[in-house]
């Protein structure tokens, strides 16, 4: 049989038959009883003769000195116990395959190519426990900056005797350069939106946050682009080249530091705002843990690539999927020269319009959705929530304390007039105390249900 694009046919097609019935009776009854009951299951799933259909291999349970097995089959919902002779068909839990009835047996026509969403959660999968925040992350790198780290022990070497040692240079070099990039909270005025360098700033600050850290390199193939992706793996070969021996071996067997919120909710994007930010240490680490925590940002970063492109790729949930979803952590400094983080997720809904034109085909209208979520040293935790549809403009801002609430509510009218003052016909416009519920993308047998 010929099988669509992506398929791995088997050779040749193996007959899996239905488990039969358990019996007492035997001879030509027992046999007519085991055809019976295969033609009734078969009959239950309402699958014709020379019908095909997929199905999902739930479970394998292996025969000791045989080479058949027993299949559990995920069948249009219903679970179906299958006898199978695998041969040089290699089946795993959460395979699909082509099945066809003929008879009272289901023949395996082939199996399926792993869609790519499925490369995609299994690499998710692999980083999501390991993931450090880029807030204490930026933290623990600025006491390296002024402290230096600890050297790993020498053979002979008591722990003692160990002195902190400066970064090196380009390890220090990139860091530098990532911190002189950052916003800094005061510089962003009420206001100040209208203006072409706050415009500027802002679209520096999400180009350079890491999610398009690859796409920026086809386009500038150079490794000293400004990037926090990049400048994480800047550092990571400078400190690895003081180890000597095998880069990637080295840092392949390194444990990423994790945050212990980001291992209680791996993919709630975006977190829950915390009131107390990560404190400065004055205290150096070792290069071990530098490298652990470095590992840690950057799985960071990476976790939220894979997560967007899960989220664009498969969608799902109750309402329509976005048509792309991009989530990104944006790091920014306090007056303090504090780290922080701003969590950004921003969605694009296509519809078709209600009319058609000449060519009578259907307009698609794109709908724009942002959801940042800040918390500002004195203002507290903030999130905003805008929408933008043609040049219709709808915003709500949630604030957590009181005096905030009341500050914002005095700003409206103002942010309404920069809105109108850049052609866009505002709907909607208020704020709410407390904070929105966010939807989360939940885990089902380490692969990824992305009802976000």
């Amino acid at each position: 049989m010929k099988l669509p694009s992506g398929q791995q046919p088997p050779a040749p097609p193996v007959p899996v038959t239905p488990g039969p019935a358990k019996t007492t009776d035997t001879g030509q009854s027992g046999r007519e009883t085991a055809v019976l009951s295969a033609r009734q299951q078969l009959d239950q799933l309402q699958l014709a003769n020379r019908e095909t259909m997929l199905a999902r291999v739930a479970e394998i349970i292996q025969r000791q000195g045989s080479g058949s097995a027993e299949v559990l089959l995920d069948v249009r919902g219903k679970p179906l116990q299958v006898s199978a002779a695998i041969g040089a068909t290699e089946l795993t839990p959460g395979d699909w395959v082509k099945v066809m009835r003929a008879g009272n047996e289901l023949q395996l026509m082939g199996k399926l190519a792993q869609a790519p969403e499925a490369t995609i959660a299994r690499a998710l999968a692999q980083r999501m426990p390991w993931q450090q925040s880029l807030d204490s992350g930026l933290v623990k790198l600025m006491t390296a900056l002024n402290r230096g780290v600890i050297p790993e022990l020498t053979p002979g070497q008591l722990p003692k005797t160990r002195s902190p040692q400066p970064l090196p240079e380009a390890a220090r070099q990139a860091l530098e350069t990532l911190l002189a990039r950052l916003p800094v909270s005061n510089t962003l005025a009420p206001g100040a939106g209208t203006q072409n360098n706050t415009v500027q700033q802002i679209r520096q600050w999400i180009a350079e946050s890491g999610l398009f850290a690859e796409s920026r390199l086809t386009q500038t193939p150079s490794p000293a682009l400004p990037d926090l992706k990049l400048a994480i793996g800047r550092m990571i070969t400078a400190l690895l080249a003081e180890q000597g021996g095998d880069k990637a071996v080295l840092f392949n067997r390194l444990t990423p530091l994790a945050s212990p919120g980001l291992v209680q909710a791996p993919l709630q994007f975006p977190q829950a705002l915390t009131s107390t930010p990560p404190a400065m240490s004055s205290e150096p680490t070792s290069v071990g843990q530098t490298l652990r925590m470095l590992a840690g940002m950057l799985n960071r970063i990476t976790v939220n690539q894979l997560h967007s492109q899960i989220l664009t790729a498969r969608g799902g949930g109750d309402a329509p999927a976005p048509a792309s979803t991009l989530l990104m952590d944006l790091p920014w400094v306090t007056p303090q020269n504090e780290p922080r983080v701003a969590q950004l997720r921003v969605e694009q809904h296509k519809d078709e319009a209600s009319s058609k034109g000449r060519d009578h085909k259907r307009a698609a209208i794109s709908e724009w959705r942002l959801n940042l979520a800040i918390d500002l040293e004195q203002a507290g935790a903030l999130n905003f929530e805008v929408s933008l549809r043609q040049q219709e403009i709808s915003a709500r801002v949630w604030a957590e304390k009181q005096d905030t609430l009341k500050q914002v509510n005095e700003e409206l009218p103002l942010l309404r007039r920069s809105l109108s003052e850049l052609g866009l016909e505002v709907t909607d416009l208020e704020c709410r105390r407390g904070s929105p519920s966010y939807p989360t993308t939940k885990l089902e047998h380490r692969l990824v249900d992305t009802r976000a």
